[in-house]
């Protein structure tokens, strides 16, 4: 279901150019649209319509309405209060003159420009100033009560220069994003997130113009252009996450946010006033990106080269914990980015990244360390076990064994055949436990012939069917040819004690990797098995678990739905 890191980083490259053609060429090109266009009828200025989609409609003008002023010119003179000219002779004594009342001029509304074509002529230039009144409203005109209905005071073009400044920003966030993790600054795990993020966390403020332009064509290029600009980071997201359902779970979100966003955000083109539609598309924007990134933090790929990324340095506990974080925060990232261009502050993004960096540097990466230096310890206590084993193995073989071996043939010279049977007895024995603590077959033949041989001494103790099926391919490195081994070893023991026959033991290796998988047919394990079993003192599936984060493998042990165990071991050549 993964799409190649080479398309998208494409996808994103392109998607980012048009968002910084936008951002750039628009404060400069475009102007709003107030959506209020003028006729001249019987020697007045009206309103022949307003776009519902445009500012006009949220200013109050309606079609039918009278211009009373034009690009600061009087259309119609409006009465208001005036003081009069004062006539009259000052005070002899304090040299005031005595106020008068105000009076009101002209008395009704009276027409400044009469000619049509004047009026023509101010009704062709752009509209850069309007204020109109309804017809009814400048019938009954009231000096004390009445005012006007509906105003405009600029062309729309400064909203939209000022948001050079989010465009400005946006470049800033674009490059310094790619270059911080492209360049593995943020770690190797992330370095394909480096293009993707830096779009999606750009693009709504390089975007931003579009926004301001009131123009239905504007807002709905907005709307799609958005929810585009975050669809390579889900892509880069969807393939980080392990486990084909949950995949298609993240698939399905991202693609009901991308489709809801666009439309919903479109929708503002043709009904503005309509309250939520900003922010319900805003939330399902942020949903495209966050949702996948959500799923892949709880289910983050143990290894990233199935999905042609970049493996990490390890695939421990530690690195898993610190892997989760980076795909939650690269989910999380473009939602700050939406929510910051609508709270009209940089700063809340400035104020993200650095509490990412404080976070990381003074509690996740400890954390980290600790655990990764805990998964080195067990690492060295499974090694110096397997080195012990080794040993003991090569005493017994080269000392015991030998001298059982020359007593046997004494025994038999002898004629005591009892005793010599005696002795090939503990000499087998001694032989079984060699094998058991290291198994020369694994080391020469590999994994499948020495299942082999597990599986029939298995067998012997089971009581009943032990079937392996095999595909034998490219042998995989010592370590976890002998990962897999143990791992099977404690299973098919697991199955023995608390199972039942038939088991069934499939191994499977090519050149890209093996998997390893046990079945058997008893009452299947308990969900707090694990728990269990370490409080009590058995710590065998805890070495699994052990070994298969030793080899960056996955190991999965559950009970299936009508009853018995399935162990499941998936490891990935890097």
């Amino acid at each position: 279901m993964g799409i190649s890191r080479l398309w998208i980083d494409r996808v994103a490259i392109a998607l980012g150019l048009i968002a910084v053609s936008i951002g750039v060429l628009t404060p400069i090109v475009a102007k709003s649209d107030t959506g209020v266009s003028l006729m001249v009828a019987n020697g007045q200025v009206l309103v022949a319509s307003v776009d519902p989609a445009g500012p006009g409609a949220a200013y109050g003008f309606e079609p039918g309405m009278v211009a009373v002023t034009l690009n600061d010119r009087f259309l119609v003179r409006l009465p208001e209060y005036v003081q009069p000219e004062s006539d009259a002779t000052p005070d002899p004594e304090t040299g005031e003159v005595p106020a008068q009342d105000p009076i009101v001029s002209p008395l009704v509304p009276t027409p400044e420009i009469t000619g049509d074509a004047e009026l023509r002529g101010l009704v062709d230039a752009p509209l850069v100033q309007l204020q109109a009144v309804r017809p009814a409203d400048l019938a009954a005109w009231n000096v004390d009560t009445s005012g006007v209905s509906a105003s405009i005071y600029d062309d729309g073009r400064a909203s939209v220069q000022d948001s050079i400044l989010f465009v400005v920003f946006g470049i800033g966030v674009l490059f310094a994003i790619a270059w911080w993790l492209g360049t593995g600054r943020a770690g190797a795990e992330v370095v394909d997130l480096g293009l993707p993020l830096a779009v999606a966390a750009a693009s709504p403020f390089l975007l931003q113009p579009l926004n301001e332009l009131w123009a239905p064509l504007a807002v709905a290029a907005h709307a799609v252009l958005i929810p585009l600009a975050m669809l390579p980071l889900a892509a880069s997201l969807l393939n980080r996450i392990d486990g084909a359902e949950d995949q298609r779970i993240a698939l399905v979100a991202s693609a009901t946010c991308a489709i809801g966003a666009a439309v919903i955000g479109s929708a503002r083109s043709v009904s503005p006033s309509v309250s939520g539609l900003s922010l319900a598309a805003g939330l399902l924007a942020a949903g495209i990106a966050a949702v996948p990134g959500l799923i892949a933090a709880d289910r983050p790929l143990a290894d990233p080269s199935r999905a042609g990324e970049t493996p990490g340095n390890e695939a421990t506990a530690s690195g898993r914990v610190l892997r989760s974080a980076e795909l939650a925060i690269a989910g999380a990232t473009p939602a700050v980015a939406l929510l910051t261009v609508a709270s009209s502050s940089p700063w809340l993004f400035v104020l993200w990244f650095a509490a990412i960096a404080v976070t990381g540097k003074f509690t996740v990466r400890p954390l980290v360390r600790l655990a990764s230096r805990a998964q080195l310890q067990r690492d060295l206590v499974v090694a110096a076990t397997e080195a012990e084993r080794a040993r003991v193995a090569a005493d017994i073989h080269d000392d015991a064994l030998q001298e059982l071996t020359l007593l046997v043939r004494r025994l038999e010279v002898a004629g005591d055949a009892e005793g010599a049977e005696l002795a090939r007895g503990v000499s087998d024995r001694l032989r079984a436990i060699c094998g058991d603590l290291r198994l020369p077959i694994l080391d020469d033949l590999g994994v499948g012939p020495a299942l082999d041989w597990l599986v029939l001494r298995i067998e012997k103790l089971a009581g009943g069917t032990v079937r392996l099926e095999r595909v034998d391919g490219a042998r995989a490195p010592a370590d976890v040819e002998l990962a897999f081994f143990r791992i099977a070893q404690e299973a098919l023991s697991n199955a023995v004690k608390h199972g039942s026959t038939p088991i069934v033991v499939r191994y499977h290796a090519t050149d890209g990797g093996a998997s390893l998988s046990i079945d058997d047919a008893g009452p299947g394990i308990a969900a707090d098995a694990g728990e269990r079993a370490e409080r009590e003192g058995h710590f065998g599936l805890l070495n699994m678990q052990q070994r298969a984060e030793g080899i960056g493998a996955i190991l999965d042990v559950r009970r299936w739905p009508a009853g018995g165990t399935h162990v499941q071991l998936d490891w990935r050549q890097r």
